[in-house]
């Protein structure tokens, strides 16, 4: 009887371990967890700012101001321009 006792008693207490052992566990993975996804919100911000610069970056009055002035680029007369149609896919 006491050694059934004494067995009984084992395997409570590796019960006992084995649920102290995946509590840690899963508070561990979920402090991972939320530091991935307190990154990924980071990323999502860092995108829309980068997004917001490309757009002011891109913008056609900039391009062309930048291309009148520091490329010296100017219109072609009317007489330069020089239109070409496609030819039709055959």
């Amino acid at each position: 009887m006491a050694r059934l006792n004494f067995i009984l008693i084992l395997m409570a207490l590796a019960c006992a371990l084995s649920v102290v052992a995946a509590n840690h566990r899963a508070r561990k993975l979920f402090s991972e967890l939320e530091a991935v996804q307190k990154h990924m919100r980071d990323l999502d911000v860092e995108f829309g700012q980068l997004q917001l610069e490309q757009s002011t970056v891109a913008a056609h009055v900039r391009v062309e101001k930048l291309a009148r002035d520091k490329l010296g680029m100017r219109q072609p007369a009317p007489g330069q321009v020089i239109s070409v149609d496609a030819a039709p896919a055959r």
